[in-house]
């Protein structure tokens, strides 16, 4: 298979889902919870003497993970990409005291053009919260072996996201009750177009081509490069995994 011909990025966030994003909070709290472990990551990182840690960020959204990062630490500056223009009018909004201060820089781009537009060995740090899990399979693995190249040796890949169960069935079981669980709280507040909104996309998440189990998740990143991979937290579905690019 020809991966460079048959990975694309998608834009799965074009609508109402997008546009009140924030609705994600309710229905999934653990993903805000998420963004604050990967700011946390972040802030636990050896400081780069006489200059700052450069960080490059996969799909910001709007810029909740953006926020947490910057809170984390004054030394980090931050190039954060996103694909949808709708995320990233909120960013501008939500970010505006940080893009001021030239801390961040925001790109409407997909992940792997991003990426592949970086020089080789330019960043410190990879980041990213709630985004990865949306990629096809073909297209991941290339936007983490280009992750792994825009890395300088020593540099930190932190992703807080859904990883899939390895145990199907429990996976199913978990993935069941997160359907319901949408179902009484969009119910509860009269959304009902933004509940079939999310359903739709709890379905693309499922999806064989989507799914990002754990396990195999591991094998590729250390497939790649990357070692010391760890997955300091997990709570169901919910994963934060750290790696780090070797030094010569």
């Amino acid at each position: 298979m020809n991966h460079q011909a048959t990975a694309r990025a998608e834009r799965l966030f074009s609508g109402p889902i997008g546009a009140e994003y924030d609705m994600l909070k309710l229905i999934c709290p653990a993903a805000a919870a998420m963004s604050l472990r990967v700011g946390d990551f972040v802030a636990s990182l050896p400081a780069r003497p006489n200059r700052t840690l450069d960080l490059f960020e996969i799909g910001c959204g709007t810029g909740v993970t953006t926020q947490a990062l910057l809170h984390s630490r004054s030394d980090l500056t931050i190039a954060a990409i996103d694909n949808e223009p709708t995320m990233l009018a909120q960013a501008q909004g939500n970010l505006a005291g940080f893009l001021g201060q030239g801390r961040v820089t925001l790109f409407e781009t997909d992940a792997l053009s991003g990426l592949r537009s970086l020089p080789a060995e330019s960043v410190d740090v990879v980041a990213s919260a709630y985004a990865i899990h949306n990629f096809l399979d073909d297209y991941r693995s290339l936007a983490l072996a280009e992750a792994f190249r825009v890395l300088r040796p020593g540099g930190f890949f932190v992703n807080g996201d859904r990883y899939a169960l390895d145990d199907a069935a429990e996976h199913t079981r978990q993935t069941q009750a997160e359907a319901r669980h949408y179902f009484k709280t969009f119910a509860a507040i009269g959304r009902h177009d933004l509940l079939e909104q999310w359903i739709i996309h709890l379905f693309s998440d499922e999806s064989s081509e989507h799914l990002m189990r754990l396990g195999p998740a591991l094998a590729t990143m250390q497939a790649v490069g990357f070692e010391a991979v760890e997955v300091p937290f997990r709570e169901g579905v919910n994963a934060l995994l750290t790696a780090v690019k070797p030094a010569p």
